[in-house]
């Protein structure tokens, strides 16, 4: 699919007429099988990783920002604005650059990864930091956006939805049909909710059947395994560090219809996880990791009967979001002479 989601399957979106076309030719992300990964956590089941941080902009929310800039250019928007923890940022900075426009990001101070915000300093976005959460600086673009032309493209906007409900249809043109399972995590619950928007609208289309959803959220912010908002989240999945998840009833939903569930994981479950998504090749930032150390807790526990199934896991955006997740714990290579006999020797384990 070398033209783009909104090319690709404009058709199956809701999107008004007057939409145009502002792309980078995101989307077509890899399915990966992991049967190594699959074997570590019992095996008896196929596992598939969606690895999203092949986009454009190294993350899933190019879906959805196509699809949201796209519209807003398509009837005038000279600007846009998000709240972000980061992926939303270098996201909406860059479709809007693409299009001519103005892009302004809020985010909150000192809670966003290096990467994220290198990201949206590269593309041109205005970054302001603002003295409190994601959801402070959610609640100021929604005002904002209600008081001047300035298009609001955070998960809010219904065609952010739209644009990231196509992952959902790529992986059962993948398959052939929809997973058993699809697991991922939850920040903001837009991607869940999407997600569940896809496979519904495919099997209606297709018979193709729907997946049981595993919600996955970080115990330092799990507001909807919690069930009331969580103030003061903290979890080094920044970009799931979310106590008000603004689609948190559709994802409570998407859960319950599906006869899924949303549950939650600790930080030390995460970066496991993201250490043994690297060991079978795929380099993930910790908030993508989520969703398999979810699955992965629940095979512990005898939560999940996967035999004879296959499981799709989700992984939102690239390691190099948050590289300094690694690079504080990574230890200097070793120092050799540049000599063939010290390579010989370190190679036969001399060292």
């Amino acid at each position: 699919m070398p033209s783009g989601v909104l090319p690709h399957y404009r058709h199956l979106l809701d999107i008004p007429a007057h939409t145009a076309e502002i792309t980078l030719l995101e989307g077509d992300t890899p399915l990966i099988p992991v049967p190594r990964l699959a074997e570590e956590l019992g095996g008896g089941f196929e596992l598939w990783v969606k690895f999203e941080g092949l986009n454009p902009t190294g993350s899933f929310k190019d879906r959805g920002m196509t699809v949201a800039v796209s519209e807003a250019a398509g009837r005038g928007a000279k600007a846009v604005i998000c709240a972000s923890t980061g992926n939303t940022a270098a996201s909406a900075a860059a479709y809007a650059v693409r299009a001519g426009m103005r892009a302004v990001v809020l985010i909150p101070q000192g809670k966003v990864a290096a990467g994220k915000l290198a990201g949206a300093v590269a593309y041109g976005a205005e970054v302001l930091q603002i003295d409190g959460s994601f959801d402070d600086a959610l609640s100021l673009v929604v005002e904002i956006s209600q008081k001047f032309p300035i298009a609001l493209v955070n998960s809010l906007n219904p065609f952010r939805l739209e644009g990231q409900k196509t992952a959902a249809f790529e992986i059962c043109d993948t398959l052939g049909s929809a997973p058993n399972w699809l697991c991922l995590p939850v920040g903001n619950a837009g991607n869940i909710t999407a997600y569940w928007m896809g496979f519904r609208q495919y099997h209606a289309l297709k018979q193709t059947g729907l997946p049981r959803i595993l919600g996955v959220q970080a115990v330092g912010s799990a507001p909807l395994v919690l069930g009331h908002p969580v103030d003061h989240p903290e979890t080094v999945a920044t970009a799931i560090r979310i106590g008000r998840p603004a689609r948190g009833e559709q994802a409570l939903q998407a859960a319950e219809e599906s006869a899924g569930r949303i549950i939650a994981v600790t930080d030390d479950e995460i970066l496991f996880m993201q250490r043994r998504l690297a060991a079978n090749g795929i380099w993930v930032e910790p908030a993508s990791a989520a969703g398999l150390a979810g699955l992965a807790h629940q095979l512990r526990q005898g939560k999940l009967d996967l035999q004879g199934q296959r499981v799709v896991a989700v992984c939102t955006g690239h390691g190099l979001k948050d590289p300094d997740i690694i690079t504080r714990t990574f230890q200097q290579p070793a120092l050799i002479p540049a000599r063939m006999a010290e390579l010989e020797d370190f190679l036969a384990g001399g060292r």
